[in-house]
Formats: structure tokens, sequence, C-alpha cells
């Protein structure tokens, strides 16, 4: 009978999947656009009012230049969109930015666009769960003044859903994706029949509110700060566009096409959506101030509107202007606009695990993130990420006019990076091509990335300098933080790696076969604690000996006795098939059978373990041992002998005096009293 925890995981998770099905995870077009564009799409919900924010300090006369901001916006989101669609089609394997800037920049190039990604990804997830908040607090007083709690709690039901696996959650998240588009291009649609077919005069609930200027006679280098300022928080509507580069091993073949294909349909719509909002926004008279001094900068018939005022966010002002205050699409607007912020977290929910996981292949983050789940998704890298946004949650208040100013700094680093490694990518390709019509293609390539190298790196510096002291100084310190964690975590594996190579020629020392024994030696592959481990066994002089291992992954494991037999290991190796990529499973099933098979006869498991000596490399290592040792030893007429192998970074601890334990401390035996005589 399953155990309590077995039936609890399947409920909240489902059944587990074969590796075999990784196919029927694959998404089409149609839900692989709710998956990874949902970031992207929702940020029209607040780039258009950011740009208001910022533009209000100085006053509603800078109102005029959110046009032309806004055109600026587009033309960066066109050109990125055009440049990464450059990108899937170069690099299909899924490693995004982080592939492009590694293979063409170096490797600490793409440290640095790793580092950037990770940190905009949790920061993705903290501000649009945040502001999803904001929206539902504005009607529940309750979620208005429990505002983490209520954060925390939706990251976890939005874990739940992605740790059952990227095609349930696309499914899950489609429909209100979907209604969102629909519903945002349906009011942007009627709002412009009104305007230009009708000409009817829209007005918003805050047309006729004055703001009071935070900031007067600006100086001409000030105002321009205060636009490019205003430039940089509308910016915000690009972060989630490279999601989609990272996601291309998740769609359906041809994967390249279908990743192209779905970020150009990104692309028009978020572009349409973000005109039409900002448009009738300013049509409608739409007023908008810093949300920490709306009470006092925003004018109510000439008197502040004082602390009880609340803000409604521009897309809702759009809605009721359009529709009407309390009609039904006013209020379905407002539903799914929340429900989207929300959901918009879902691309870095798929984002940052397949990162984290190929990181993990290079050996930059710990083994465990590169593993698959129950349901084929990276459950590791989901609840890392899940936990990451918590804290930011917890420790910012989920307050988003705070996270705001920490946002998309990483993601244009990134976006910047990778455009310069296209560059250098399509430069080389030219020097091998000879065909004209091949040429021209990667010329034309070649300068819609050079292009938008310069527009996301003219947008860096603009960030930079208009976010640093508000708060972006934060992700300057977390982005070095994280590469040098990464660098560590590399140069420990690749000195482990060197450590326990085994030469070619390597013989099996075969010294010392006291006593006579039954064994089953584990084997992940071979180096030389495996050799020690197969010499140790044979030392016992079994009446059986095989070398056993789990074929998590088919490739490996045909590689692995392939190794096996060129080295001519005179011990049988027996693979164990793991349809469902368990390790501790299988060889727990194997070892009941031979007890099953002969009762009366002595199982004993050699496993081999490293001997580190500081407590951050347990976290890196032994961990499948652990719960291989954990299961075993309580198998009746089964014997675990661990075989140690010690690495160099152990060698600090030998000499160390041991703490005294209970009995080890003698008391000491008192001398003979002697008396003057010397008798005693």
């Amino acid at each position: 009978m399953p155990k309590a925890t077995d039936l609890t995981k399947r409920l909240f998770i489902g059944r587990a999947l074969r590796s075999t099905q990784l196919h029927e995870q694959l998404l089409p077009k149609r839900l692989a656009l709710p998956v990874f564009a949902s970031d992207a799409l929702s940020s029209v919900a607040y780039a258009p009012q950011e740009i208001l924010v910022i533009l209000s300090l100085a006053g509603l006369s800078f109102y005029n230049f959110s046009p032309w901001v806004a055109g600026g916006v587009v033309v960066v989101m066109l050109t990125v969109v055009a440049s990464y669609r450059q990108n899937v089609h170069a690099y299909p394997s899924g490693g995004g930015d982080y592939e492009v800037a590694t293979v063409n920049l170096g490797r600490n190039a793409g440290l640095t666009v790793a580092s950037a990604l990770m940190v905009d990804y949790v920061l993705t997830v903290a501000v649009s769960v945040a502001n999803g908040v904001d929206y539902v607090g504005a009607t529940i007083p309750y979620v208005a003044t429990h505002k983490p709690l209520v954060a925390i709690l939706i990251v976890a039901v939005l874990t739940l859903v992605n740790l059952r696996g990227i095609r349930e959650s696309g499914v899950a998240f489609a429909v209100p994706t979907y209604a969102f588009m629909a519903a945002v291009l349906v009011m942007v649609g009627y709002g412009f029949f009104r305007l230009f077919a009708l000409g009817d005069e829209l007005r918003a609930p805050t047309a006729d509110y004055q703001i009071v200027a935070e900031q007067t006679n600006l100086t001409s280098f000030a105002a321009a700060f205060l636009i490019l300022r205003a430039f940089s928080s509308g910016c915000a509507a690009l972060t989630g566009v490279e999601a989609i580069s990272n996601g291309v091993p998740a769609f359906r073949k041809p994967k390249s096409r279908n990743a192209a294909r779905t970020l150009l349909m990104m692309g028009l719509i978020s572009v349409t959506m973000f005109t039409g909002i900002i448009t009738l926004g300013l049509a409608s008279g739409v007023k908008v101030a810093e949300p920490a001094y709306a009470h006092r900068d925003v004018i109510i018939d000439g008197h502040p509107a004082g602390f009880d005022y609340h803000q409604q966010p521009i897309i809702a002002q759009v809605s009721e202007a359009v529709f009407g205050s309390g009609s039904p699409l006013f209020f379905a607007i407002s539903g799914v606009t929340a429900l989207i912020l929300f959901l918009a977290a879902n691309t870095a929910f798929n984002g940052f695990p397949v990162l984290g996981s190929i990181l993990a292949q290079d050996r930059f983050l710990p083994r465990q993130l590169h593993t698959r789940g129950d349901r084929l998704a990276f459950s590791n890298g989901i609840l890392i990420l899940a936990a990451g946004a918590c804290l930011l949650l917890w420790g910012f208040q989920a307050d988003v006019s705070r996270l705001l100013n920490l946002y998309i700094v990483g993601v244009f680093v990134s976006f910047t990076l990778s455009q310069i490694g296209m560059v250098r990518h399509w430069t080389r390709e030219m020097r091998t091509q000879t065909e004209l019509k091949a040429r021209l293609h990667m010329q034309r390539s070649r300068a819609i990335n050079f292009f938008g190298g310069v527009m996301t790196g003219l947008v860096l510096v603009v960030v930079l300098l208009t976010k640093f002291t508000h708060g972006a100084w934060i992700v300057c310190v977390a982005m070095p933080v994280l590469f040098a964690m990464m660098k560590g975590i590399h140069r420990h594996y690749e000195k482990v790696a060197r450590e326990l190579a085994v030469d070619e020629d390597a013989e099996i020392d075969e010294s010392m076969l006291p006593a006579r024994n039954h064994a089953v030696v584990l084997v992940s592959k071979i180096h030389k604690p495996t050799l020690r481990a197969l010499a140790y066994a044979r030392a016992t002089r079994p009446s059986t000996l095989e070398a056993v291992t789990v074929g998590v992954e088919g490739s490996e494991a045909r590689a692995l006795q392939e190794e096996w037999e060129r080295r001519g290991i005179p011990v049988p190796l027996k693979t164990l098939d793991s349809p469902y990529r368990e390790i501790t499973r299988p060889i727990l099933e194997y070892v009941k059978s031979r007890r099953r098979r002969s009762p009366r006869d002595v199982v004993s498991v050699y496993i081999p373990e490293y001997v580190v000596g500081s407590w951050w490399e347990h976290i890196l290592h032994n961990q499948s041992a652990l719960r291989l040792k954990g299961r075993l030893l309580f198998q009746p007429g089964v014997m675990v002998i661990s075989v140690p192998w010690q690495l160099h970074s152990s060698d600090r601890l030998k000499g160390r005096p041991e703490p005294f334990a209970a009995g080890a401390v003698r008391r000491p035996r008192r001398k003979a009293a002697r008396h003057d005589d010397g008798t005693a």
C-alpha cells in the first residue's frame, strides 16, 4: 500500500510520468503562447502607467512627451523580437542567452548572462504576484492589509501547478491568458471605434483631477533625465521576451520555427495592446501619480485626495472610460487583468528551471537541478525559484514600487550580451559560407542583431543611470555574488573530476582478498571510487559479485557499458531500467528480488562515497547515497558498506582533535601518598 507521503504527492502533483512520455509534454503554439508569453503580455497592464507616473513628477505638461517615450519602447520591443527570432533559429537547444554568450563571447560572459537572468526571473515572480495582489486588494480589504501573506500563498499555488508539468500548467493558464488578450484587444478596438469613427469623447474617472509637480523649473538636462527615466520604466514591457529562446526544447517539432512564430505573435500582440492602452489613456485624460505620494499630489476639486484615496490602475481607468463604470465588461477586464498578473509569474517558472538545468549540466550549479521530477519538470529549480520569490515578497512587503526599481536591469544585461554574441556568430558563419543567398541572409540577420545590441545597450545604460539609486544597486550586487558562487561550484566540480579521473591503463588492485561474501557494487561512472569499491568487494571473496547501475539516461548507460567492456573490468555490469528517473527504488527492488530468491543469503551492497572537508561540499555530493543507505538499512539480510574516497579538501581535517564523547575522558589515577620514611 502506498505511503501517506506518496498519496499526498500524487494528489497534488499527479502520477509520475515515464521518461519515454517526454514528447507528450511538448507544447503546440496555442499552449506555448500562454506558457512563455504571459509575462510580456501582462506587462502592458503596468508599463504604460509607469511612463505616466514618472512624467507626472514634473507636472501634467510632461504628459506631452509620453507618445514619444511610448514610441521608443515600441521600437525597442520590435527590435528585440526580431533579434530573438534569429536566436531561436541559430541556437534551438534551449540555452538561450546563456548559450549564445558562452559560445561567442566566452564563459565569463555566459555566466554574467546567467546570473542576470536568474535574478530577473525571481524578480518577475515577485513583481507580477505583488502587482496582482494590488488589483485584488483594491476590492478586498483583507488582501490589502495582508499583502505579503497572500502573495506568498499565490506563489505556493503557482509552484504546485508548475510541479505538475509544463503541459498541464499550459492548459491551466491558457484560458485566463487568452481571456486577457481578448478583453484588452476588444477594449482597444471599441475605444478606437468610439474615438475616431463615432467621435465620442472618452472621459477617464481622473480626467478632471490635477497633479502637483514634485519637480519644477527643471533644467534641460534634468528634464531629459526624467524622460529617460520614464523610458526605462516603460521598458518593463520587454520582460519575458527572452523566455521563448530558453524554452525552445519545450515546443513541438519543428521547434525553431514554432518558437519563432510564437515570438512574433507575442511581439505583435504586446505592441498592439501597449500602444492602444497608452493612446486611449491620454485621449481619455488619465491622471496617475507616484503611489507613495498620491494622497497629496492628486488634487480633487482643489483639495488633496487624502490618505483614503485609492489610485486606479491605467487599464481600469481606460476600461471605465470605454465601457462605462459598473458595466460587465469593466468588471471582466479588471478580473482578467488581476489574474494575468498572477499568471505572468509562470514565464519565470518555465525559464528559470530550464536555465538552472543547463547550468547544472555545465557544472556551475548543484547537479540536483539537472534532474527531472515525477512529472518531467525540473522540480528542484521550480522550488528554488519559489523560495527566492517568497523571500523577496516578505522582505519588501510585496510593495510593487520598491520591487519595480530592481526590475529589468538583469534582462537588459542578457539582451545586450546576447545580441553582441549573435553578431559574432553571424560574422564567424559568414567566413565559412560561399553561397550568395546564404551570405545575404546572414548579413541581414547580423544587421538585425547589431541594431538590437545597440538599442538594448543604450537602454541598459539608461536603466542603470536612472534606477541605480532607487534600488537597482541591489541587483548590481546580487549578480556578482551569483557569478562568484557559480565559478566556485564549477572549480569544485572540476577539481573533483581531475582527482577522480582514471587512466586508460589503470589496473584494479587485487591484493588482500580475505573472507567470503556476496556483493553488489553500485556504479554511477568509472572513476577511482568505483574501482576502489570493486577491489574491496572482490577482497571479500564473495560467492557472486556484480556491479549494478541505474539507467536513467539511455545514452549514458550505453556509454558506461561500452567503457566497462573496453577497460576489461572482470566484473559483470548489470543495468537496471528506470523509466521514472528514480535511483533508489530500482536498486531496492533488485536487492529484494535477490533476497526472495535466496532468503538465507546475505546481500552486501557497496556504495562508493566522497569524503569532503567543508560543509557546503556535502550539499554537492553524496545526496543519492544518503537516501539509498537510509532505505537499505531497513531491509533484513542486507548489509550496507560505504567505501570512502577521501578528496584533497578533507586533508585539512587530518590530525584535528576529535570532540570528547561520553566516557572518553577518564578520571586520572591518583598517585599513592608516601610517608617521610619512604613507605607507601
